[in-house]
Parts: structure tokens; C-alpha cells; sequence
């Protein structure tokens, strides 16, 4: 783990305009849906491992695992083979809490194994952003109370719920108004935990912030967060949506810092490859969204069996090899190569990594070349002059230094 990083309050940057002289190619259908004016826009044909191969045959190395998805690395054989043997019996046959099926019993168990005790109770949904909706709601009807705390420039989703408690402004300041109640402080600052109270039902927290740059906290700050919430009573949720399933070393990122908070969100590095979310907390807890009322959060596609059974294959993958103790030590490595004077900080912890620049001017340039030369890297949602670096958990070391060594040479023409 390196470079901790303290709360930093800067405005996020508006984002680029297309580039000048881009036309959008014909590879996307008109009819088909776009998120931005600029797209990476890879043809893509096939992956498998670390890489990716466009209609071309040219070959990418995958340094950003689907942003942190394909944390074991595309198509791990355990997990297609899951898939195709589930797909054998039967896909979707009602939703979500209906029916007993067991590929989702087998990996709540599963989960349970890997947790602290008190998180042993896993609700299943499609998203990491449905995980946080749903998560807010539990901690609302938990606590009785309305007012949530979240950190400034926080990402935990797209859908209205997540948005109101993201804290990036410039994502935000079209689709207003937001859910109210939410207060927004800064990430790793001491003094102002003051402003959680008896009011707040929850505090929403990245224990690792991934798109404001792979902001690192202090062990001292999340111990008195935790300790904060104890006292007021309100539930501290962990989004660890980015950050799970090995990514920072450890299954989870709040192993690290001696926490265990009340709800615990994954989704991303969770399914294999495979659309699959959760919230996690106390039977307990989840009991309370079967009465008062009953239903209190439903979904049809939730916990898919087809899903379900690739997310258990997943981790018995991650079980079974020893990529998750050798995270840490390949960041380093990583991290210890990328040095040069037009580098002015990497932020590192496991084999999540955010390479910072002078200016977003030279992101675009520098993600734009390593694309030329095969390599993947990619943006932050609110840390424009970075960007980020989260390659698959079983990159070889090989990979990491000829990556390295492009990153630099592509650092030293900016």
C-alpha cells in the first residue's frame, strides 16, 4: 500500500470535449445507446486472460480489467465451464427469494466463510449501484432515520439513489433534484466525523476511493469513523464495489484497516466476468425488509442462477491460486517502475494504481498512445489528470514490466 492520500476537497475538473478532428467510427451501430462523444472504440473479437484482441487481430494487454471486473481475467475455464454446466439445468425461474435454487445458496454460504460474522446475510441484485440503493434503503428502515453522510468526490452509482450520494458535481448538476438529506464531507479528515449525529441513518463510505484517483485513508480515520457511527448510532455501509475480491491485496479493503462495517456492498470483481451484485449485513438487520412491509426490496433478475454460479466459481478460482497475496507485490512493482519526472504521484494500494499527471491534456494523450502500442489503460470519473491502472489479479510479472516500460516511453514523448 502506498502514497495515503488526504482529503482532498479540489472541484472535480469538467470533462474533455471530444478531441479535435474525432469521428465517431462505424463500428457502433447508430441504433446503439453512447456515454460519451469519445469512446475507446475497440472492435472487440475475443478475450481470454489478461488480453483482448479487436476484428483486426490486433492484441491489447488489459490493464484495467473491465475496471476492476475481470479481476481473475477473461474467461477463466472454471468459470465458463460454471456457467455452461448451470445453463444445463436452468436460468431464470422466478425472482429474487421465491424459490430455492441452489447456486445462490451455495455462495451466501460462501460469502458467510469468507466474512465476519456479523455479515452473514447476502441479498443478491444485478448492480453495484442497486447494491448501494438497496443498502440505503436497509439503513433508513434499520435506524428509523432519513439523513445520510457521504464523502466528497465518492462515486457509488448512476442511478438517482447513488447519485445523491456521490460527490461529484459535475456528474450531478443535470439531473437535480436529488434525494434529500445528505450531507457531504471530506474523505480522511478527522474533524469533520463532528458532523455525523443522532440524525444520520447511515454513512456511505469508499474504503478505497477508485474514481477520485485511488484516494488512500489512514487506519486512524476509518478506526474513528467506525467509532463515530458506534456512538450515534448510525450503520456504516462500505462500497466495495471497486475494491473487492482481491484487488487491494485482501478479499475485502477494509480487512486492512482493522473496520467491519454494518452493510457491505460488492458487485464488479464479484461475478467472473458475469452481471452480479449484493448487499451484505446481520440476518438480523436483513430480516427487517420482509415485514413493515413485506417486499421492502425486491428484484426480478437478482441473483440470476447463471450469474450466481459463475460468482461462486469466481472465488473458488481466487481460493484455489495465490493471486490475492501476491496483489500487493506486483502494485509495488508496478509502482516502483513508474517513476519519471512527468509523473508527479502514483497512488498504489494491490494491483489498484492511479498514475498522476500535470495535466488531463496529457491523460488523453498518453491513454490514446498506449492504445496504439496494445496497451489498455483508462480515466477517473473525478481525478482527470490520473489515470488508472487495475489489470487482472493474475497478470505475470513479464506483462508488468513490458507495460511498464511503454507507460514510460509513452510518458517521455508527452
Amino acid at each position: 500500500m502506498r502514497h495515503v492520500s488526504k482529503g482532498d476537497t479540489t472541484t472535480p475538473q469538467t470533462p474533455p470535449e471530444p478531441r479535435t478532428g474525432y469521428i465517431r467510427a462505424m463500428a457502433f451501430s447508430p441504433n446503439l445507446a453512447q456515454t460519451s462523444p469519445f469512446p475507446m472504440n475497440i472492435e472487440v473479437d475475443k478475450a481470454e486472460g489478461c488480453y483482448i484482441w479487436d476484428t483486426n487481430g490486433k492484441q491489447y494487454l488489459d490493464l484495467i480489467s473491465g475496471i476492476a471486473v475481470t479481476n481473475i481475467g477473461h474467461r477463466h475455464p472454471h468459470v465458463i465451464q460454471a456457467i455452461k454446466d448451470q445453463l444445463d439445468r436452468y436460468q431464470h425461474v422466478i425472482p429474487f427469494g421465491e424459490f430455492s435454487q441452489a447456486p445462490q445458496n451455495k455462495l451466501a454460504d460462501k460469502l458467510a466463510s469468507l466474512l465476519p460474522n456479523s455479515l452473514n446475510c447476502s441479498y443478491f441484485v444485478n448492480s453495484g449501484t442497486e447494491a448501494n440503493e438497496a443498502a440505503l434503503k436497509l439503513a433508513k428502515r434499520a435506524t428509523g432515520r432519513h439523513e445520510v453522510v457521504a464523502m466528497k468526490r465518492s462515486y457509488h452509482g448512476a442511478t438517482h439513489g447513488s447519485l445523491s450520494v456521490t460527490g461529484n458535481e459535475i456528474k450531478k448538476q443535470q439531473f437535480r433534484p436529488f434525494i434529500p438529506g445528505t450531507t457531504f464531507i471530506d474523505f480522511n479528515n478527522l474533524a469533520e466525523l463532528s458532523q455525523i449525529t443522532e440524525r444520520t441513518a447511515a454513512v456511505i463510505i469508499e474504503i478505497v476511493q477508485g474514481d477520485a484517483g485511488v484516494r488512500i485513508p489512514d487506519r486512524e480515520y476509518l478506526l474513528a469513523l467506525r467509532k463515530r457511527c458506534d456512538e450515534v448510532g448510525a450503520l456504516l455501509i462500505a462500497d466495495e464495489i471497486q475494491t473487492g475480491f482481491g484487488r487491494t491485496g485482501s478479499w475485502f479493503a477494509f480487512e486492512h484497516f482493522g473496520i467491519v462495517p454494518d452493510i457491505l456492498t460488492i458487485a464488479k470483481g464479484f461475478g467472473g466476468g458475469m452481471p452480479i451484485g449484493a448487499f451484505i449485513t446481520s440476518q438480523a438487520r436483513m430480516k427487517l425488509l420482509t415485514h413493515d412491509p413485506m417486499l421492502g426490496h425486491i428484484t426480478t433478475f437478482g441473483g440470476h442462477p447463471v450469474c450466481c454460479a459463475a460468482a461462486l466459481a469466481n472465488i473458488e478460482v481466487l481460493e484455489r491460486e495465490d493471486w490475492i497475496v501476491k496483489a500487493e507485490a506486483k502494485g509495488a512493482f508496478l509502482h516502483s517502475r513508474l517513476q519519471h519526472p512527468k509523473i508527479k504521484e502514483v497512488r498504489q494500494i494491490g494491483l489498484m494504481l492511479a498514475v498522476e499527471l500535470e495535466t488531463e491534456e496529457q491523460v488523453v494523450a498518453c491513454i490514446d498512445a498506449l492504445k496504439d502500442r496494445g496497451i489498455i489503460a483508462f480515466y477517473f470519473l473525478s481525478s482527470r489528470n490520473a489515470f488508472r491502472l487495475a489489470p487482472p489479479l493474475c497478470i505475470s510479472q513479464e506483462d508488468l514490466s513490458v507495460a511498464s516500460k511503454e507507460i514510460l516511453s509513452v510518458i517521455e514523448t508527452l
